[in-house]
């Protein structure tokens, strides 16, 4: 059993303190008031209900699991705990900040784990005493589903840190790791963004309809769904926030976000979890 602490209990934190308590860990959600925790143990109380309706656990596992997680309002009650994994949005100033106070409050051999899905470790750990044991965990959303896990060394990050994690993510969650090193993006999204902003492009200069762009991938490259449809999964907002945080790392301008993208994410069309993205939900 690892003494966990997970900061942000929304898709992806809730996600990760699911697969967690499932392993049978100590799970403490930090959100930043009562109704957000709460929201947040709700959010994990439904992906448990719907796997037990679905059979892929039992009543009695997701009860086990849920019985597991706690929330709190306090970063101060993180003092004890042997992991933290951060899962705040994709904005770098509020990462550091939160680092900077988990240096503070947690135990000096504790690892700081970030699921960062393009920001380098690095940026992250520069204002922690002991960079060393910041190291990059990205899960893939949903958590619960999607078996990989980038585990992101940065230039500080210790061999122990890396491993421990690895070990916790392969072992105890049972999930696929791959290492990656520490540049914007890491391997999965410095592959998929490009690919996603590309199509985003092709559509707003009108090369071609949404459907086709899809129905291309699809039916001539064997992919699962169309870049438009994956980005509207991915979350319209979390493609801008990657692509914007890889045109910053390598200032190339095919990695620069479409005026569509930003104009979207804007107006709140940020795909199925909103309702709206390229197709209507």
């Amino acid at each position: 059993m690892t003494l966990l602490g997970v900061v942000g209990g929304g898709t992806m934190g809730a996600g990760i303190a699911e697969v967690a308590a499932r392993a049978g860990d100590d799970v403490l959600i930090l959100e930043r008031d009562q109704s957000a925790a709460d929201a947040a143990r709700a959010r994990i109380e439904k992906s448990l209900r719907r796997g037990a309706d679905r059979g892929k656990i039992t009543d009695e596992e997701a009860k086990n699991a849920i019985d597991k997680v706690r929330t709190t309002t306090s970063i101060d009650d993180f003092h004890d705990r042997a992991l933290v994994i951060e899962a705040l949005p994709e904005i770098e100033s509020l990462k550091v900040q939160f680092f900077e106070e988990l240096d503070r409050v947690t135990l000096k051999d504790a690892i700081l784990a970030t699921n960062t899905s393009s920001i380098p470790i690095i940026r992250i750990a520069k204002n922690v005493a002991d960079p060393s044991r910041v190291v990059g965990v990205h899960f893939f959303n949903p958590v619960p589903v999607m078996p990989l896990v980038e585990i992101i060394a940065s230039l500080a990050s210790s061999p122990e840190a890396i491993d421990k994690v690895t070990t916790y993510a392969r072992d105890h969650l049972g999930k696929k790791t791959i290492a990656a090193g520490d540049r914007g993006g890491f391997i999965v999204n410095a592959l998929l963004i490009p690919y996603l902003v590309s199509a985003i492009r092709m559509y707003e200069s009108g090369y071609a309809t949404k459907e086709d762009i899809d129905a291309g991938m699809i039916n001539g490259c064997a992919h699962p769904m169309g870049p438009l449809t994956l980005s509207d999964t991915v979350g319209l907002d979390i493609v801008l926030d990657v692509a914007e945080s890889l045109y910053q790392e390598f200032r190339e301008p095919h990695l620069a976000p479409p005026p569509l993208l930003q104009r979207m994410v804007e107006a709140g069309y940020l795909g199925k979890k909103t309702g709206k993205g390229f197709y209507d939900y």
